[in-house]
């Protein structure tokens, strides 16, 4: 059966070996398969950190820096930077815990290494390019049984291996640009070498990209991830996932909410409206408050909203401040406090300030003011101004105090 990467055979050997033991050992050994989808996506990175001299590398060059890095964001696009965590994360999962590894996410690992590996060949490859009707498809993984690397030990030792392989040509072609007889033809290659990938990109990149890279499910993907690291869990549709609601303005009165987190108590904690991938993030806000008027009067709790188009994630508690922009999404403790500082919270307005910090009353008019900007204007920071000798230290340490 021939290899659904087959092709980045031609130009692209070691990606190629490397994504074929992943697929070959995805239904046998799921984990030595997440673990190759991560060893073929390093392979990548690293060429392309080798080739393409738009981007600068880290101070830190594993690969967790290297897809974070601005100059490869820009370079890929968020799409493909969140294909390529999560590749990295469920390979490392497989690599450092015992849990037993599922088909599902070693199958989700080579569904978006097959993105990354197309995108590459697309973009890169000198010769015949990749069909844009290609699709990747689970049910066409090869069913094998066995797989040489079958332990976490082993999997960790050819991990080891290839790291310290690939470090070790970094080290040894640091010696060789050190040497200084050698230094200008080795940049005249490179150079050379980087202005003949340039132009096969510029020509690659007048045609039309019209390949199908299933951001949709990137997207869930993803949303499923940074939810995971935030510790909740989804094991329930229609309770946890595509939750039904009622009171919506529509003619059957009913909506599905994307995600409930849940409390301890059976209250809702958080919801999260999830949006295509090419809108953004924000567009559902209206509705994500709209289901969260809804469980408000179905529990007597209101929840914390998230919206989300996979990539750009805001959290709204409407009680209190308007949206912003976070990088995930809060635990289940987070918003537990969260739904408790509602209650909690002393009014400012009439809170002491002590006298014994600040006695002058511009000092005092300034704190009520940021005190003010807080409580009424829902702002989460100010900014004061004061001449030099006014008393900054005593009126921020009164402040704090406060």
């Amino acid at each position: 059966m021939m290899s659904q990467f087959a092709f980045l055979k031609p130009e692209f050997a070691d990606v190629h070996g490397l994504a074929v033991q992943a697929e070959e050992s995805a239904h046998g050994d799921p984990r030595a398969a997440s673990v190759y989808a991560r060893l073929a996506l390093e392979t990548i990175v690293n060429w392309l950190y080798r080739h393409d001299g738009t981007l600068k590398n880290p101070y830190d060059t594993t690969l967790a820096a290297r897809i974070h890095e601005p100059t490869f964001q820009k370079l890929v696009g968020s799409a493909l930077v969140a294909k390529a965590r999560i590749i990295k994360d469920i390979g490392n999962k497989a690599a450092h815990e015992t849990a037993p590894v599922p088909f599902g996410q070693a199958a989700t690992a080579l569904r978006e290494l097959f993105h990354v590996g197309y995108w590459l060949a697309r973009t890169y490859a000198k010769g015949a390019k990749p069909d844009p009707a290609l699709k990747f498809s689970p049910e066409a993984l090869p069913k094998k049984t066995a797989v040489s690397a079958a332990t976490l030990a082993q999997l960790q030792e050819a991990a080891k291996r290839f790291v310290d392989t690939v470090k070790a040509r970094e080290e040894e072609e640091a010696k060789r640009l050190a040497v200084e007889a050698e230094r200008g033809r080795l940049e005249a290659e490179i150079a050379a070498l980087r202005a003949e990938i340039a132009q096969v990109k510029t020509a690659n990149a007048r045609q039309a990209d019209t390949h199908d890279y299933s951001e949709e499910e990137t997207r869930d993907a993803f949303i499923d991830l940074l939810l995971g690291e935030a510790g909740w869990r989804f094991v329930k549709p229609g309770y946890d996932t595509e939750f039904p609601v009622k009171g919506m303005p529509s003619k059957s009165g009913e909506g599905y909410v994307d995600y409930v987190l849940w409390g301890d108590d059976g209250k809702p904690l958080g919801l999260v409206e999830a949006k295509r991938t090419r809108r953004d993030s924000r567009v559902g806000q209206q509705q994500a408050k709209l289901y969260a008027d809804c469980l408000e009067k179905q529990f007597g709790q209101r929840p914390v909203i998230f919206t989300s188009n996979g990539y750009e994630h805001w959290i709204w508690d409407d009680t209190r401040y308007p949206p912003r922009a976070i990088q995930g999404f809060l635990t289940k403790d987070e918003l537990e406090l969260a739904i408790r500082r509602r209650e909690s919270l002393k009014p400012l307005g009439s809170t002491d300030i002590s006298g014994e910090i600040v006695e002058r009353y511009y000092q005092t008019r300034a704190i009520r003011r940021i005190a003010e900007t807080f409580e009424k204007d829902s702002q989460r920071k100010a900014l004061l101004v004061m001449a030099t000798g006014s008393g900054k230290t005593r009126t921020v340490i009164a402040l704090s105090d406060f």
